[in-house]
């Protein structure tokens, strides 16, 4: 065998442990946020703490200490200096239309659904700039916003859809045109068409329309079982559907793990709608002292709106809807005096429609709570308390984690806000100048004192879109 042989036999053998092993790529470092010197009001409490440092990786709150925090290895860390700023929950908005909110009423029954896509998406992008960082959307085509939003497409709260709100023919939901009257057996109307409102008037077919939106992805089901302000044709004291017919509705809901809600103010719509089984009323503001101890007995939710005549109508002086506007506000004392003094469980809601100045004033109406409640008990109504409503949905809560509160495991929604407002719940209304940064999921949508990252990155901007790189 020639030399030249054995060397290549020997280069041959040598070969598997001559070539370098590669490297096995490393994890990309998990995003963590530490917010230091910061006290804390955690969603119930009647005060805030002392100073403490706040440890968020990822979607949810690692660690909350008095003694200095170390990121742990793999966390890429910015730090918040606090700077004894309060650190809060995101607030929770429970009764809201995002398809509603900021326009018309004309325009929203003759636009096209490209545009009130568009103006909906807005009006999601605004209300996380206001602090609001889930709600509960009570009516309206939102499933393909709230993808969006949770597919990181666009900024938005997260949202626990109820999808098309469920109307008798005249009810509150029937937004049809007087010409459209009477409807043919296949007559489609146009909120109809767009999944803003259906129309259902016996059981059966209530049946299939609850099941329809569950289908869609809906967190919980309503009903208009009363009169309202916003409709035409319903006159505000008029009782909607008849037991039978919300009972099949709370079946269906039941059956997928969910429960119904109702549109309802007065006493008898009140009534029969506990007969039906549902979980929640929405509004109720002309009730008696009698239909308010029956929602305590059978342990409902009352979700009320602060309705005072505080702002700018949509409605014109005069009007039918202007009217009935202003006799709810004549019942609101009342309502939350006997939601107060019955301890029933109560959420606090906005239903801000058709105004896009009054969108703004959503942190206004929060503020506006001191009226009947403390600061603290106020905030832990935005907070807490309805972080506990949305969870009634169950398996149908489209977000897993426990929200509404500043503990450790929890889902970091969360506020820094320029001063105490267990002190001042004022600071609520201007968010553009009170809330320094908000966060949801972990991620930073505003950040108006810089980041302080241990690593070269650039820093949120204070009008971001999106969540910050």
């Amino acid at each position: 065998m020639s030399c030249r042989l054995i060397a290549v036999l020997l280069l041959l053998m040598c070969l598997p442990t001559s070539v370098a092993t590669r490297a096995e790529p490393s994890p990309a470092p998990v995003r963590g946020v530490l917010f230091e010197n910061v006290r804390v009001f955690d969603g119930r409490a009647e005060q805030l703490t002392e100073p403490l440092q706040v440890l968020v990786v990822g979607q949810r709150i690692e660690r909350i200490a008095s003694a200095p925090i170390t990121a742990p290895p793999g966390v890429a860390l910015t730090r918040i200096d606090g700077g004894g700023r309060t650190l809060m929950p995101g607030l929770i908005d429970a009764h809201t239309h995002l398809m509603f909110a900021t326009l018309s009423r004309q325009a929203l029954l003759t636009g096209d659904i490209g545009f009130l896509n568009v103006a909906a998406t807005k009006a999601a992008a605004d209300m996380l700039l206001r602090g609001f960082t889930s709600v509960r959307d009570l009516g309206g085509p939102v499933f393909g916003l709230k993808r969006g939003i949770d597919l990181g497409l666009v900024a938005g709260p997260r949202i626990w859809p109820a999808g098309a709100f469920i109307s008798q023919t005249g009810g509150h939901g029937d937004f049809r045109l007087p010409h459209e009257l009477p409807a043919g057996p296949d007559a489609v109307s146009y909120s109809e068409r767009v999944g803003a409102a259906v129309i259902a008037d016996s059981p059966d077919a209530v049946r299939q329309r609850a099941r329809e939106q569950l289908a869609l992805g809906a967190a919980q089901i309503k009903l208009m079982a009363g009169g309202g302000v916003a409709s035409s044709f319903d006159p505000l004291d008029v009782t909607q559907y008849t037991v039978a017919e919300l009972r099949a509705a709370v079946e269906a809901a039941e059956n997928w793990g969910t429960y119904v809600t109702v549109h309802a103010y007065t006493p008898r719509a009140v009534r029969q709608a506990i007969r039906a089984g549902v979980a929640c009323i929405e509004h109720g503001h002309l009730l008696d002292e009698a239909t308010a101890r029956l929602i305590a007995e059978h342990d409902l939710w009352w979700s009320l709106q602060p309705f005072i005549d505080d702002q700018p109508s949509p409605y014109p002086e005069g009007s039918v809807n202007r009217r009935k506007q202003l006799m709810l506000y004549a019942g609101t004392d009342q309502a939350y005096r006997l939601a107060k003094q019955l301890g029933i469980k109560t959420a606090w809601g906005t239903d801000i429609l058709f105004s896009a100045e009054n969108a703004t004033r959503q942190g206004a109406k929060l503020a506006a709570m001191t009226r009947w409640y403390t600061p603290a008990e106020a905030l832990r109504m935005a907070t807490a308390d309805n972080a506990a409503l949305l969870a009634r949905a169950g398996p149908r809560s489209p977000y897993e984690g426990t929200l509404g509160v500043v503990e450790a495991g929890a889902l970091a929604d969360l506020l820094l806000v320029d001063g105490d407002p267990l002190a001042d719940l004022s600071l609520v209304a201007d968010p553009a100048k009170n809330f320094l940064v908000i966060m949801k999921d972990g991620e930073i949508y505003k950040n108006a004192l810089g980041a302080l990252p241990d690593r070269p990155g650039p820093p949120c901007r204070n009008d971001a879109p999106a969540p910050c790189p």
